[in-house]
């Protein structure tokens, strides 16, 4: 009965990822629509930004320089891909070797730790030039965090849930 639940802690990781994953690779990190521009909305990720024309038909894509903090953000992210991926690797393994099943909580322990560590660092590069925010709040009303930053959350929350079942937090006690 507790393989079952190493079974689903397993697809839980795998989740996580996929949606952290999607996050990193999108620009839809904060949405910002400046207010002398009509139609133009740029979408500003942790390396890519994209603008739109006033418009609204031609979008450009580049490199931007961000806040450090967003590039440390975005190293959190993916050391903590990487350590989702092992985790869930792990636990498949660990379903025939029960003595893997130690080292994938670590690993998953640390991959928690370190986006939650992402989520903590971004917020404070809210002060970047183009947006006009501060530190842990975005001033212009115009501005807010995109579908990218949801996806950032969601893995969060699945990372969470799949520690609870990897470490059997959920078992019933016998």
């Amino acid at each position: 009965m507790l393989d079952k639940f190493v079974a689903v802690g397993a697809a839980f990781f795998f989740c996580a990822n996929a949606f952290a994953i999607a996050a990193v690779a999108s620009p839809w990190w904060i949405i910002y629509k400046p207010r002398e521009n009509r139609a133009g909305v740029n979408k500003y990720g942790l390396t890519v930004s994209c603008r739109q024309d006033p418009d609204g038909h031609r979008e450009w894509c580049g490199y931007v320089d961000v806040p450090g903090e967003w590039t440390a953000t975005l190293v959190l992210l993916v050391v903590g891909i990487v350590c989702m991926c092992v985790t869930t690797f792990l636990l498949v393994l660990s379903l025939y070797k029960n003595e893997l099943l130690g080292k994938a909580q670590k690993v998953a322990f640390a991959g928690m730790v370190l986006f939650c560590m992402a989520a903590l660092v971004f917020p404070v590069g809210f002060y970047f030039e183009e947006i006009g925010g501060t530190p842990y709040k975005l001033m212009p009303s115009t501005s807010k965090v995109g579908t990218s930053y949801v996806l950032f959350v969601m893995a969060i929350f699945f990372t969470i849930i799949g520690e609870l079942f990897a470490c059997r937090v959920c078992a019933p006690m016998f």
